[in-house]
């Protein structure tokens, strides 16, 4: 088979270091100038991908689509890929939960052939190795898969259902950025009572804990305008299988403290307590 076309709806920090990725079985990778940032360009440049003026130039160049994109626009962008009448095969990557990948789905159906992904791990760069689960028609994962042979994104497919990609991503970013958010509460309810050296101490004891890593909490404030509305994804999960919501709604809660830190790479661990505890 011919090395497909593909495009990226966005290039952010994921979506820009995927769609690199993808470029070693693709004989393109597109993405669409109008309306993005400077830094997204200039992003899009580091990683080699080709610039196209408009969303309807690059879906019908593209025989691949991935959006990848912040939670809440996921559904515009799909609305606006199905009004072009996109026939390709779209891949609905974003941190979404199951119901709102299938009503991507249904939008986009039939005219295209949808894809449900989820990443899960950092943006593959220096090192890292993201896996891409994937759940929807065998013969679009099948190509899915190729596209990412031998590259920093493993992928797996989970079947044939889409939303399955959806659940797992979500299940696991519940948890983990959860967990990383109690540990930024702990360290800050320690900080208030002059004992985070104690607990760092006693959570060093236990190489798993994320109380070892006050570091990471800076890291999670700044990640924050993303984390928060995955969470917010996951905890309609939860509800929608009959599960109490209320723990990841309240850390997407926490999280909003954060949102206008968004990527301050220069932020420390007393910044970041200091936002939480007054914001």
């Amino acid at each position: 088979m011919d090395q497909p076309t593909v495009g990226i709806l966005h290039p952010g920090s994921m979506g820009a270091a995927v769609a690199a990725c993808a470029q070693a079985n693709a004989a393109e990778v597109l993405w669409c100038e109008t309306g993005r940032s400077p830094a997204t360009a200039k992003r899009a440049a580091q990683f080699g991908l080709t610039p196209v003026a408009t969303l309807g130039e690059l879906l019908d160049r593209s025989d691949i689509v991935i959006s990848l994109c912040p939670p809440a626009a996921a559904e515009d962008l799909a609305h606006d890929v199905a009004e072009l009448g996109f026939t390709g095969v779209y891949v609905e990557a974003n941190a979404i939960n199951p119901e709102r990948s299938q009503r991507s789905a249904a939008l986009l159906e039939p005219a295209a052939t949808v894809v449900d992904g989820g990443v899960v791990g950092s943006p593959p760069v220096r090192g890292k190795t993201p896996t891409l689960y994937l759940s929807g028609p065998a013969d679009a994962t099948a190509r899915i898969e190729a596209l990412f042979a031998s590259t920093a994104v493993q992928t797996k497919t989970l079947g044939a259902e889409v939303g399955k990609a959806s659940a797992l991503k979500l299940s696991y970013a519940s948890f983990q950025k959860t967990s990383r958010v109690l540990a930024a509460l702990a360290v800050g309810m320690a900080r208030e009572h002059g004992v985070d050296q104690e607990l760092i101490k006693v959570a060093s004891r236990r190489t798993d804990s994320y109380l070892a890593e006050p570091e990471y909490v800076a890291k999670t404030a700044a990640r924050a305008w993303r984390w928060g509305p995955e969470l917010e994804e996951a905890a309609d999960t939860l509800a929608a299988a009959g599960l109490p919501p209320e723990m990841l709604r309240a850390a997407a809660s926490t999280l909003a403290r954060w949102t206008d830190l968004k990527d301050d790479s220069e932020l420390t661990l007393t910044d970041a307590l200091d936002r939480l505890a007054q914001p």
